[in-house]
């Protein structure tokens, strides 16, 4: 996560620029420093994806327990053909691009009826992320021109420039790690940024059984406990403390009342913790939590809720025959 320097790779077929120095690290330091500070300590859950926390997130996606990535794909591959064919010579826009898994599944799709260039923008906070994926999708695919951005879309996505209309891509759930409110301010940003013409794709995890979702954050071989205590590690890059992950627990569990998945780190003893920007050491108390994660579940009637709230009119909503995870499609009202 480059918050410092401007920086634009250039490679075959690729261009990634970074805007993060927009934000600075000023504002990172400032922003991480008042979760920790709260009264209930939190880190957003965008400090996840260094790269390490990128790599355990692939692994977590193939594992056993975690249903919503192939869940999400199962569904993907279906309507793909249909989504290629409906917005043929649209720009592609994925974000929070992450790996490539996802977005290839609609360029095979399109391989076979697109002679023309597609042209792909991911953005994603780690520009380590968008190459790697890049570099990929370029190999696989001899008709796509991508431009990459390091951003943090939730507050840059008016940075990326464009000429054509876009299918706006927005996978693997992530509005659901934010709070209602935000996650509605958040989907108006986007449809401010949309145009005429212009298709957003919002996956949603749905409602389910609770020892399902317990079970998909609270993984047997433990990597999403270790996913989870890494953002300690980007804590530390970011303000020069001295957090250790063995300090911490991994604590997940569904918060009924707020349709949510939960992800916390509990301090296993008593700690105080140092940063040349805190004026005074980070106290906590054995078993005292810090908030990293929300992963929200959704009904139809969320969706349509989302979709009155955004100025957006729901097209069509696509799911898995269990019903466990949603594809939806909106365009400007």
């Amino acid at each position: 996560m480059n918050f410092v320097n401007e920086d634009v790779v250039t490679l075959n077929r690729i261009s990634i620029t970074n805007f993060l120095q927009e934000i600075g690290p000023d504002e990172v330091k400032e922003e991480i420093i008042s979760g920790l500070t709260a009264k209930k300590k939190h880190i957003s859950s965008k400090y996840f994806y260094n790269k390490t926390g990128s790599e355990l997130f692939e692994q977590i996606t193939a594992l056993e327990e975690y249903y919503p990535t192939r869940t999400e794909l199962s569904i993907l591959k279906r309507i793909a053909p249909g989504l290629m064919n409906a917005y043929k010579g649209f720009d592609i826009i994925e974000l929070g691009s992450g790996d490539s898994s996802k977005i290839s599944v609609l360029f095979y799709a399109a391989s076979g009826d697109y002679p023309e260039q597609i042209h792909y923008l991911p953005l994603d906070i780690s520009q380590t992320a968008i190459l790697s994926s890049a570099e990929e999708l370029v190999q696989t695919f001899p008709n796509i021109n991508i431009d990459g951005y390091a951003v943090d879309f939730t507050s840059q996505f008016e940075l990326v420039g464009r000429d054509r209309p876009a299918l706006i891509c927005f996978f693997g759930g992530t509005i659901g790690n934010f709070e209602w409110d935000a996650s509605l301010e958040l989907l108006q940003n986007i449809s401010r940024q949309m145009k005429r013409g212009d298709i957003l794709l919002l996956g949603t995890d749905l409602v389910k059984s609770e020892p399902l979702l317990h079970a998909a954050y609270n993984d047997a071989r433990g990597i999403t406990a270790a996913f989870n205590r890494n953002i300690l590690n980007t804590v530390n890059e970011m303000i020069q403390s001295d957090f250790r992950e063995d300090d911490f627990d991994h604590l997940a569990f569904f918060n009924e009342e707020k349709f949510r998945m939960e992800m916390h780190l509990v301090a296993r003893r008593e700690l105080e913790l140092t940063s040349p920007f805190l004026s005074r050491p980070l106290v906590f108390q054995k078993g005292e939590a810090i908030h990293t994660e929300n992963s929200h579940k959704y009904s139809a009637k969320h969706i349509r809720e989302m979709a009155a709230a955004s100025g957006l009119d729901l097209i069509h909503t696509h799911t898995d025959n269990r019903g466990w995870f949603a594809l939806s499609e909106f365009q400007l009202a």
